[in-house]
């Protein structure tokens, strides 16, 4: 490990953790709206979900700026720029009156959102080798996990009781709180940043010269496949559970928690076979999961399995899986670039998000009340994350 002055360990942890929950806080807390928002705003599920998809645009488009930001001007003002953004946007969307200037502020948000996750990245490859960076985002993803489990729980609660904007109080909130750590306790990590990083030339040679490194790709394919894997049971679950089959707003955070809680089984799972198996067969075990996942949820609804408890348990095995591939994922892509941690992770997070916004945009699209929608997109995803990291594998390079 790389000790970096004023920063110790458990600080780092803590505010690496908080920066990377603020994606899934941003989403799974309004989870339990988006039936009621066809309502609030007549619209329909389609452009209702485009408050996702604008989303994972902003949240992926974004990352190719702030990435070489913090490369030229340090992890930390770039971080509390984000905070500052993305808290701004947080209130726009509760002032929201019409659904495109929710949307249109659910962009800005991610932006924000987005600076913090690659910054927290950044930050991990600054401070530790390949497979210790590994085992910490291991131990990141484990408090994070608190996140999708208590978010929709509580924001069930909160639509029922105040409604949807509720929801972008409590955001508000925790960005500010975000911020005031940052402010008061995180360091420089940046040991070494680059004055030409966001020079567009240099800028565009950098991504060329990630784009065109195998190894990225061994890790950056499976990784991307296996969020797109999970959000489209972020993006359809609730239409499903909630619509399809009557399960109750207040309730649907309970049994979306059940299935997100297979992703903190996962990041255990991850950190116990990083140590015996090493990063490279850790994520082979990762994408077998999600395989055998896709497949058994596609099998049951061709079956006839059209119950709740068929999509939690689909849910929570490909959740189990994607906590054992993201970590190995996210280290495994930056590992090859020390110098350009931020672009790398940058360029990892844009190909992440359009995998997400592909599947979300496919769910909504799809939806027509019954399992079969998802559960084909779900075994489709599993077949190419598993087959695209087989074929990727030769180029995985053993660092663990």
């Amino acid at each position: 490990m790389v000790l970096v002055r004023n920063s110790s360990p458990t600080t780092l942890l803590l505010i690496i953790t908080g920066c990377l929950m603020l994606q899934p806080l941003s989403t799974d807390l309004y989870l339990a709206s988006l039936p009621h928002l066809t309502t609030y705003f007549a619209a329909t599920p389609v452009a209702v979900q485009q408050t996702l998809s604008l989303f994972v645009i902003g949240f992926g488009a974004a990352q190719l700026i702030s990435g070489p930001l913090s490369d030229r001007h340090g992890r930390r003002p770039v971080l509390l720029g984000g905070l500052g953004v993305y808290m701004a946007a947080s209130l726009a969307c509760g002032l929201a009156q019409d659904l495109p200037t929710l949307v249109a502020a659910r962009f800005v948000q991610a932006t924000g959102c987005c600076t913090a996750a690659v910054v927290a990245r950044a930050i991990i490859r600054d401070a530790y080798p390949p497979a210790e960076g590994a085992r910490v985002l291991a131990k990141a993803s484990t408090l994070l996990s608190l996140a999708p489990l208590l978010g929709p729980i509580a924001g069930g609660y909160l639509q029922v009781a105040f409604g949807w904007r509720a929801a972008f109080v409590v955001l508000i909130v925790f960005g500010g709180l975000m911020a005031f750590a940052a402010s008061r306790w995180l360091a420089e990590t940046n040991q070494t940043r680059n004055p030409a990083a966001t020079d567009l030339a240099p800028l565009l040679a950098t991504y060329g010269r990630i784009a065109a490194t195998p190894t990225f790709w061994a890790y950056a394919l499976p990784g991307a496949l296996s969020y797109a894997s999970i959000f489209a049971f972020i993006s359809g679950s609730s239409f499903i559970l909630i619509r399809g089959l009557g399960v109750a707003t207040e309730y649907y955070g309970y049994y979306f928690a059940i299935g997100v809680s297979g992703y903190l089984g996962g990041t255990l799972i991850c950190r116990h076979l990083l140590g015996r198996l090493g990063l490279e067969r850790t994520l082979t075990v990762g994408t077998t999961l999600s395989l055998i996942a896709g497949l058994g949820f596609l099998a049951a609804a061709l079956m006839g399995a059209h119950h709740w408890s068929v999509v939690v348990f689909a849910q929570f095995v490909t959740m189990a899986a994607h906590g054992i591939n993201f970590p190995c994922a996210q280290s495994g892509a930056l590992a090859p670039f020390p110098r350009h941690a931020g672009a790398a992770a940058g360029l990892l997070g844009f190909f992440t998000m359009l995998a997400a916004l592909l599947a979300g945009t496919w769910v909504g699209l799809g939806y027509d009340g019954t399992l079969l929608p998802l559960a084909t997109i779900s075994a489709t995803l599993a077949l190419m994350l598993f087959f695209g990291a087989t074929i990727l594998f030769p180029y995985r390079v053993i660092n663990s």
